[in-house]
């Protein structure tokens, strides 16, 4: 066989040189220990946190080592391409202030030396490189019918896997030249095939970063890497995109640990060095009987990213917490760093994880209270205002026209040696202080005699305490009027000839002011509120 005769007459067209596209991605010049990685999605469905864990993988490690982290669209699959894919890929990696060095634009605009950075625009390249491959005799045309229903795959493998099927040696890598040119003048699609070398009984060792040493059956199967439209599979694409990229570590999931013998020997056929790969674990949740199961679209709302934003938790609670899963050694820093970003963390692959590590919303939520209650009010608002913006317009409304009113509320029980620590999503905080928004209407009441008597008395002579001890002392004098003990001794030793004690009046005045038992500081709220609005709550109570 004339290999470089029938690589001329299966791409007459193809004129572009393996040398020629070499000469275009010239290797990096990178400085030691500088990773370059990717995110490499496809365009067919919304980015899941499966996605998301892996581009924070690869984006950690070349942060650490002052590296390039690219975007790279695998949209070969157009049929499956989703509307809005694209946009949502760059507003989720944008939220959580993802940057990205080199990428295309949504216009078309290619942002670094190494693009296209989307895959249905490399189409001659992948050409070029499939040609040369059949010009060397490592690759040949296949004109087989595609297999198209689950019958004739079923089919299809009783005739392809007689022994096993760790061998497939395609019919077609026998044509003769005439066999071959009878087919393109019928006009008859052809794919292209790996010629492979091995027969089933080779063993091969690689190396990957998470899990060491991997030993393995070699490939022994003459595999696509062309389709009959022209259009690449993931093995072939990346090998070839990988390495003219300068891709020097490829993260992906552990499931492609048993297709990497294949991808292996696609590297060996092109003459490329393979790229170190990194397989991460699949992030799994555990099931009501203990077992671990896989995250899931359907059962778990946590499963798409943008979860996050609708209930509103920090992007720095979400990062945080995926550190926790990925990398052993941050929960030891973040307890010795308390007060630093984790993007000061010293990422290293050698920590990562090599269990699928389990998802634990309280364990999130735990995270997101301790970020909040570090903030100042201000801050608060202004990222309750960003949500609500988004996901409550009405409520985005009350707070950009009453901002200094909302900015208190947000105080609350903020800073000091105990900050509150019971919020953790800003979709959460007007339901926690509604009663600093809305006059209460269900109220906490255990004896409603004794509640009004109280409340009414209060209300008779009130007027706003200039401070908490003028406060407590009318509270004090009320309580002392209606028979309430003012002293806890006289109380503990005979109940009976009380009310109740302080705490039982104070409570009166909570109900009366919040519609509940439990609140914070009282005077704290009252002050927010203004003379104004608790003789109004006082008069409603």
């Amino acid at each position: 066989m004339d290999y470089q005769k029938l690589a001329d007459m299966l791409y007459p067209d193809v004129k572009l040189t393996v040398q020629d596209i070499l000469k275009k991605y010239p290797p990096r010049n990178l400085n030691n220990g500088e990773v370059v990685s990717r995110f490499a999605p496809s365009p067919t469905g919304f980015m899941h946190i499966g996605n998301f864990f892996q581009a924070f993988i690869s984006y950690s490690l070349c942060q650490a080592s002052n590296g390039v982290f690219f975007l790279r669209l695998e949209d070969t699959d157009a049929k499956r391409e989703v509307e809005g894919a694209r946009e949502f890929i760059f507003d989720i990696l944008n939220r959580f202030n993802i940057k990205i060095n080199e990428y295309q634009t949504l216009d078309g605009k290619d942002i670094g030396a190494y693009g296209p950075y989307v895959q249905s625009q490399r189409g001659n390249i992948y050409k070029a490189f499939a040609k040369d491959l059949v010009s060397r005799g490592r690759a040949f045309p296949c004109f087989c019918k595609k297999t198209e229903s689950l019958e004739e795959i079923l089919e299809e493998r009783k005739t392809k896997f007689l022994e096993n099927d760790e061998t497939e040696f395609d019919p077609c890598r026998d044509l003769t030249m005439e066999q071959v040119k009878a087919h393109l003048d019928n006009g008859d699609k052809f794919a292209i095939r790996l010629r492979t070398k091995n027969d089933g009984s080779q063993r091969i060792k690689f190396h990957d970063l998470i899990k060491g040493d991997i030993e393995a059956k070699a490939n022994a199967k003459d595999v696509v890497l062309l389709k009959n439209d022209g259009i690449p599979p993931y093995p072939f694409a990346h090998a070839v995109d990988d390495t003219l990229m300068g891709t020097t570590v490829v993260v992906r999931g552990e499931e492609y640990i048993a297709s990497t013998p294949v991808h292996l020997e696609i590297f060996d056929a092109l003459g490329f060095k393979p790229t170190a790969y990194c397989h991460n674990p699949k992030i799994c949740k555990l099931g009501e009987n203990g077992n671990r199961r896989k995250i899931s679209k359907r059962y778990d709302p946590e499963f798409k990213m943008l979860y996050y934003f609708e209930m509103g938790y920090p992007t720095d609670a979400v990062l945080e917490y995926l550190l926790n899963l990925i990398n052993s050694g941050f929960e030891i820093w973040r307890a010795q760093n308390p007060d630093k970003s984790w993007r000061e963390f010293n990422f290293g692959i050698n920590d990562i994880t090599t269990g699928a590590p389990v998802f634990d919303i309280v364990k999130l939520n735990d995270i997101s209270k301790n970020i909040i209650a570090k903030m100042t009010a201000e801050e608060v608002y202004d990222e309750w205002l960003k949500w609500a913006k988004e996901f409550k317009p009405a409520l985005a409304k009350y707070l950009e026209e009453n901002k200094d009113y909302a900015i208190k509320v947000c105080s609350i029980d903020r800073g000091g040696l105990k900050p509150r620590k019971d919020i953790y999503m800003w979709s959460m905080i007007e339901d926690h202080f509604k009663y600093m928004f809305t006059r209460p209407t269900d109220k906490e009441i255990d004896n409603a005699e004794q509640y009004h008597e109280f409340v009414e008395t209060y209300l008779k002579n009130f007027k706003m305490p200039k401070d908490k001890d003028e406060w407590y002392g009318y509270v004090k004098e009320t309580a002392e009027k209606l028979g309430y003990a003012t002293d806890r001794k006289a109380y503990k030793a005979n109940p009976e000839a009380f009310k109740g004690d302080m705490a039982k009046a104070c409570e009166h005045l909570r109900v009366a002011l919040t519609g509940q038992k439990i609140s914070p500081d009282i005077y704290e709220l009252m002050t927010i509120m203004g003379e104004k609005e608790i003789i109004e709550r006082l008069k409603n109570a």
